[in-house]
């Protein structure tokens, strides 16, 4: 009896293994064809949220900057810039310890340290934008603004700064339009 159900038990199996050779290339070909679309679609989107991630550096430093200038402008009466235009000395009198980064060179610039000061995140990589930040002194405050520029790849190229000094609207800070659109205060 044992014998017997063992020879049923292999035909079985064999009959099986024949029904279950595995995939056919045209159902693997399907298969890839239809990777292929799906990364397709998804690699432009993967690439448009490394530039953000890296654009964030940019906000992230020159929120801590203009921050850093408030408090400085409190303890003071007067806003830090760079001693010679981008040598860093405002950034590390504010304590910071923000440095350039691959994608960004920072710099602090005012036309009157008493009355205001920008902070700029100039862009090294043609696909990131410029931010600009600017934090000014108006009846006892100092409201900050933070601006990107409108466009990418300029500021890499040509080496200046596309987004344009932010100035006070009464007493709002605000972008210049043209150039650059507000991203945080």
């Amino acid at each position: 009896m044992k014998s017997e159900l063992k020879a049923k038990l292999l035909q079985n199996l064999l009959k099986n293994k024949k029904q279950n050779a595995g995939f056919t290339l045209i159902e693997l070909l399907v298969v890839v064809i239809i990777i292929g679309i799906l990364s397709s679609i998804a690699l432009p989107s993967f690439l448009s949220q490394s530039a953000k991630a890296r654009a964030s550096e940019a906000k992230t430093n020159l929120g801590a900057m203009n921050r850093a200038q408030q408090t400085y402008y409190l303890e003071n009466q007067a806003f830090v810039e760079d001693t010679v235009a981008g040598d860093g000395s405002a950034i590390a009198a504010l304590g910071i310890g923000i440095k350039d980064s691959n994608n960004f060179a920072y710099r602090v610039t005012a036309t009157t340290v008493t009355t205001d000061v920008i902070n700029r995140a100039r862009s090294k990589n043609k696909d990131l934008k410029g931010h600009v930040g600017g934090v000014f002194s108006t009846g006892g405050q100092t409201p900050t603004v933070l601006c990107e520029a409108n466009t990418a790849a300029e500021e890499a190229v040509a080496g200046a700064d596309t987004a344009a000094d932010p100035a006070l609207a009464g007493a709002v800070p605000t972008c210049d339009a043209a150039t650059s659109k507000q991203v945080g205060g």
